[in-house]
């Protein structure tokens, strides 16, 4: 049983600071499992708050170029969800931050949807996501997820009628991931203008925390998110920090060092944001 709702806890801690969540999302195996379990330590140390564990799928259709390299690389280091469970089980000895299990359905179905849920939470996975089963589509995985303590958490698109993502809302658990873009993941030079008014829409037909994704590239660009949302997910950007580092064997400083800026950046923001609402209101 995942451990008493780590990611409703770690989300009820940080409104209680007044804090977004950043949300690295970083694929297991690349460039080797012994650099992802190194990683995942790293990343806390440096301010992650949760981390989405990308499983490698042979068609990533959802990813862009940085991604696709990422899963192609932990494809070849043998990142299956035995091996990626096997890592998770090891982590738990060290660390207590709520882990994702992000990626498609066709491993999972492979899997056996009962079987993955009671191993994931044996192993102390919090959440699935999986980018390609829509919430009408996922009654075989919602029963076991649901009976182990997993959440489920499903993604909403800038097209996303509301209608939609209230009935979404309501089959989701620990947050909800609004993708902030109409394409595939990837670092962008600027982000949707129009990402504070879908927000506040959202907000009008869910409580749970919702995490912006896709296109966040820089401590900058999560700084500006942080303000609007509850969490902040990055990936692209870590994947090529990931592959331009493979070789030289520093890969967990290397992203730690983005992460770190990041999540300063992002508290940094939110004070800013409150003090200004606090004058404004004064």
């Amino acid at each position: 049983m995942a451990a008493a709702h780590r990611i409703k806890r770690k989300f009820r801690e940080l409104r209680a600071r007044g804090e977004a969540a950043l949300i690295p999302f970083i694929v297991a195996g690349d460039p080797d499992m012994d650099t992802t379990r190194r990683l995942v330590l790293e990343l806390e140390a440096r301010g992650a708050d949760l981390i989405e564990l990308g499983v490698p799928f042979s068609d990533p259709m959802a990813d862009g170029p940085a991604n696709q390299r990422a899963i192609a690389r932990g494809l070849g280091a043998g990142a299956s969800l035995a091996a990626i469970l096997s890592m998770v089980s090891e982590l738990r000895a060290q660390t207590q931050i709520p882990l994702i299990l992000f990626g498609y359905y066709n491993p999972i179905f492979h899997y056996g949807c009962d079987r993955l849920c009671a191993d994931a939470a044996r192993a102390g996975i919090d959440a699935l996501l999986v980018v390609d089963l829509p919430p009408e589509e996922a009654g075989e995985l919602k029963k076991p997820a649901r009976a182990n303590g997993l959440d489920l958490i499903y993604l909403l698109a800038p097209t996303t009628p509301m209608e939609r993502s209230r009935a979404i809302a309501r089959s989701a658990s620990g947050f909800l991931y609004y993708v902030s873009l109409t394409g595939v993941t990837g670092a962008r030079a600027h982000l949707d203008t129009g990402i504070g008014d879908h927000m506040r829409e959202i907000r009008s037909v869910t409580d749970l925390p919702i995490g912006v994704g896709f296109g966040i590239s820089t401590p900058a660009q999560a700084a500006e998110v942080a303000t609007m949302a509850d969490a902040v997910v990055v990936g692209s950007a870590i994947s090529m920090i990931v592959e331009a580092h493979a070789k030289s064997g520093d890969v967990p400083e290397a992203v730690g060092g983005l992460v770190g800026a990041m999540k300063d950046a992002m508290k940094a923001a939110r004070r800013t944001d409150h003090a200004a609402a606090e004058n404004s209101d004064g």
